[in-house]
């Protein structure tokens, strides 16, 4: 395991205060807030400690509400909404500064027998064939903004390839839908718990820059001001977050500074194993008079 997935693992793994209290800490490494993804995993990992192993989560809906600080600890509290014979309910609120700055519900259900169908993959080339996040930095002198490129090449536990990256080298609109393939950067134990997490954590990446393709923007854009507003996950199937994960990502709506955005997660072998919707806002930062 790389040192800086162990790092992720060692933050998911929140100190536990009391009953239905815990505290998380987030990474030192200079950013200025603390990343939606890591609040969004963090809560998870604090509900799923208060339910059976035997019944794990099958939607979450989270709302941002304050930006984190990533310089002092999180204190999750979680209440006990519901236990029932099939479903079991949580709420988390996430406090620093004795304000509370992110709120989660949590759905968890036993596995049933039941009707099954699923949405098809969407074509895509195999990770393999993509260029690793080292070459899309080199890649940044002919012609990929070097904000951009540097997101994708930066250390991190998520291993990214972006499935196309024409629409940072040309900058007009285009249909608003986006392929990355997504991993953790090394094996992760075999605990179902952690690769729910992890991939609760990685949904949080990329979804809102769907929105500014329609536009020919991204969040990378120096005048262009961007946050996550809420977050909605949901866990179909089982599956691995450190096996190869297709993230088809589509925005069916943009409106008053505010854009909408929906993904697909799709195994290598074609299996849709969750979904996610996002709305963020998207606001043209104001010239400075």
């Amino acid at each position: 395991m790389t040192g800086i997935v162990a790092e992720l693992l060692e933050i998911l793994d929140l100190e536990r205060l009391e009953v239905d209290l815990f505290r998380g800490i987030s990474p030192q490494i200079g950013w200025p807030r603390v990343f939606g993804g890591q609040v969004v995993a963090q809560a998870l990992v604090a509900a799923t400690r208060t339910v059976p192993s035997t019944r794990p989560p099958h939607s979450l809906h989270a709302y941002f509400l304050l930006g984190g600080d990533p310089k002092v600890p999180i204190i999750y509290e979680v209440e006990r909404i519901r236990d029932g014979r099939s479903f079991t309910t949580r709420r988390v609120k996430a406090i620093q500064h004795g304000r509370a700055i992110f709120a989660m519900s949590v759905s968890y259900h036993d596995a049933e027998e039941g009707y099954a169908h699923q949405a098809r993959m969407p074509e895509a080339p195999d990770p393999e064939t993509l260029p690793d996040t080292r070459a899309l930095l080199a890649a940044g002198g002919a012609g990929i903004p070097f904000p951009v490129a540097a997101y994708f090449a930066r250390e991190r536990p998520i291993e990214l390839k972006p499935v196309s990256v024409k629409r940072y080298l040309v900058r007009e609109p285009r249909e608003p839908r986006c392929q990355v393939w997504l991993r953790a950067a090394s094996p992760l134990p075999d605990d179902p718990a952690i690769h729910q997490a992890v991939l609760a954590y990685a949904t949080d990446m990329t979804l809102l820059d769907a929105t500014l393709i329609a536009h020919g923007r991204t969040v990378f854009d120096t005048d262009m001001q961007s946050a996550s507003l809420d977050h909605a996950l949901w866990f179909h199937r089982p599956f691995r977050a450190d096996d190869w994960l297709l993230y088809a990502q589509d925005s069916p709506s943009a409106e008053g500074a505010r854009g909408f955005a929906r993904g697909q997660i799709f195994t290598r072998a074609g299996e849709l194993v969750a979904s996610v919707a996002q709305e963020g806002m998207i606001r043209p930062r104001k010239p400075q008079t």
